[in-house]
């Protein structure tokens, strides 16, 4: 019995950083802002996206499952920019030509963004390679996932359509 009065106060404590994780997005927390150099060479500041839903994905080109996500998403992007939408990848590779060599064989028509020094990953609290948070259209956190397994892609889909609809 002494062992769980140990234990509990852990067991409490992962309990309330897991339901306040999953919770956050339900919340509207505001997305932070950020301003990042991108590879059309101009800064994308997310802030100017205000009235699009948008799809923030972090990713590395040392990342397998952030290369079998990366066309995927690109596919995503193509589907429903049209309705106000749009795909910001924010590459966190410490070298912007490791991103570069990635991009050339696999391009995506979506902005990609560099966050060399990891500053916006931090912002987000990324934990693991690829996470992908999903911001309604007034710029709130909706959705948050990290990793990526296939068929995750069709969980995008659902919450891109319901933001959509709002």
């Amino acid at each position: 019995m002494s062992q769980w009065f140990k234990i509990a106060p852990l067991v409490v404590a992962a309990f309330l950083l897991v339901f306040t994780t999953s919770s956050m997005a339900e919340d509207k927390v505001k997305a932070p802002d950020f301003t990042l150099k991108s590879n059309s060479g101009k800064n994308v500041r997310l802030s100017d996206f205000r009235g699009k839903v948008v799809l923030l994905n972090f990713w590395a080109s040392w990342c397998g499952p952030c290369r079998q996500e990366m066309p995927i998403l690109d596919e995503i992007q193509k589907k429903y920019e049209s309705l106000g939408f749009t795909v910001l990848g924010v590459n966190v590779d410490t070298k912007v030509e490791s991103a570069l060599r990635y991009l050339k064989d696999t391009p995506v028509n979506f902005p990609v963004l560099y966050d060399s020094e990891s500053k916006v990953s931090e912002l987000y609290n990324v934990s693991a390679m690829p996470s992908t948070a999903i911001i309604d259209r007034d710029g709130h956190v909706r959705y948050i996932h990290p990793g990526y397994k296939s068929g995750d892609e069709e969980k995008y889909r659902q919450k891109i359509k319901a933001l959509m609809r709002e």
